[in-house]
């Protein structure tokens, strides 16, 4: 009876310890993002391929493949990811390079395979998040040295950015360096050292935006734009209209006029901006409020996490996944300059919504992992051993593995 019950309360276990408050975020993001790319490809869709589902079960196949990475993630334990960490970025780099080599021609960038399903560069800034979490946490009081820690976390991000600004995508280059720039300062990084890094990716990043072409175009339209909103590039403006037509409440679900050919890309970049437009500033505000409750949440499991390694990858996700959330709404609300990064969980993608799933996915195990150290069958354990260890010689022992004494004869030692 009892080992027929066992399955059952494995089960119970694994369930009880998933952190609802982020799953329950991610479930109404990703709804959310389904409602919007249906409405802002139906007539996309019939006009190109005579139906109006095709583009969105194309965004339904790739959350298929987002919920399959994110259960597998989500069952291993997150302590796996740090033995593993520096295939993972050998393995990155490979793909960052073959990009580059092979990768699709679009408009003279090359950031992607399967015509533009996989981007090496979305997969890049989680696992970018997975070796800081296990090289600083290795590290510990070492990582404030210029020898272990400046000097190695400045090559590491120069390799993965120099890699990533080839293809060229300066959002996703950004994405890293900020979230790279943020571990390391959690991780307990010299002040000093981390403002010398910064400067010098500030620099680097406004030296590229003047050697392209569309980045100083961006750039020049953005400065133009902060003292004249008629002055700023195409893309915020119709944004900025769109806002404005949704108002407070919006035009309706479905209703907006910018998606159709006046917004670039509705379904991916721009589609905060439709979100603003049909249901209006509650609607945009409640995404907005989703993800403040994502980012807390997140930075709480971070801090009850019991090991550097785990408060690391957690706060590093969290922070990951809420940068790529504000560069996507500050381009919408022409508060940067414009960038093409995907709203997190929402916008229509492939390896996007697949990596953020699976960063979720991180969050999560470990917060299960610590929820199950602390359980009262842990506590149980804790006390059984610390019992033992009270006892006898004072080392602990593993119930079921202790040996018998034979029984000593009377005439023994004699």
């Amino acid at each position: 009876m009892q080992n027929s019950q066992q399955p059952s309360q494995r089960r119970f276990t694994f369930f009880s310890t998933i952190d609802v408050p982020i799953l329950v975020v991610m479930v109404l993001l990703v709804a959310i993002g389904c409602l919007m790319i249906y409405s802002t490809t139906f007539d996309w869709s019939y006009q190109d391929f005579g139906s109006d589902t095709v583009i969105f079960m194309q965004h339904v196949r790739n959350l298929l493949v987002g919920t399959v990475v994110f259960a597998g993630v989500l069952i291993i334990d997150y302590r796996v990811w740090r033995r593993i960490a520096i295939p993972i970025l050998l393995i990155t780099i490979a793909t960052l390079i073959a990009v580059l080599l092979f990768g699709d021609g679009v408009f003279g960038a090359r950031r992607a395979f399967l015509n533009g399903s996989y981007q090496p560069g979305e997969v890049a800034e989680l696992t970018v998040v997975i070796y800081l979490a296990a090289w600083l946490s290795s590290k510990r009081t070492r990582v404030s040295s210029i020898l272990n820690g400046l000097l190695p976390f400045a090559i590491l991000l120069g390799i993965i950015g120099t890699l990533v600004l080839l293809q060229p995508d300066l959002s996703t280059a950004a994405t890293i360096f900020v979230t790279a720039g943020i571990m390391f300062f959690l991780a307990g990084a010299n002040v000093m050292h981390l403002g010398s890094v910064l400067a010098l990716m500030g620099v680097s990043g406004w030296v590229v935006s003047q050697r392209l072409n569309y980045a100083q175009g961006r750039v020049s339209s953005y400065i133009a734009g902060l003292t004249d909103l008629t002055q700023t590039n195409y893309h915020a403006q119709q944004a900025i209209i769109a806002f404005i037509n949704g108002g407070w409440t919006g035009r309706g679900l479905g209703q907006s006029l910018q998606k159709f050919g006046a917004l670039p890309t509705p379904h991916t970049d721009s589609i905060f901006a439709v979100i603003g437009e049909e249901l209006g500033v509650l609607g945009a505000g409640f995404v907005i409020l989703l993800y403040v409750v994502l980012v807390i949440r997140g930075l709480q499991i971070a801090r009850r996490s019991s090991d550097p390694f785990g408060a690391l990858l957690a706060s590093g996700v969290t922070l990951w996944i809420i940068t790529k959330a504000l560069l996507n709404i500050a381009v919408m609300l022409n508060l940067v300059p414009s960038t093409g990064v995907a709203l997190p969980f929402i916008s229509f993608g492939g390896s996007s919504l697949v990596t953020v799933m699976a960063g979720t996915a991180l969050v999560l195990s470990v917060a299960r992992v610590t929820a199950l150290q602390y359980s009262p069958e842990a506590r149980k354990a804790k006390s059984i051993a610390r019992d033992d260890r009270s006892r006898g010689d004072g080392r602990s022992r593993l119930p079921g593995n202790s040996r018998r004494r034979s029984p000593v004869h009377p005439s023994a030692g004699r």
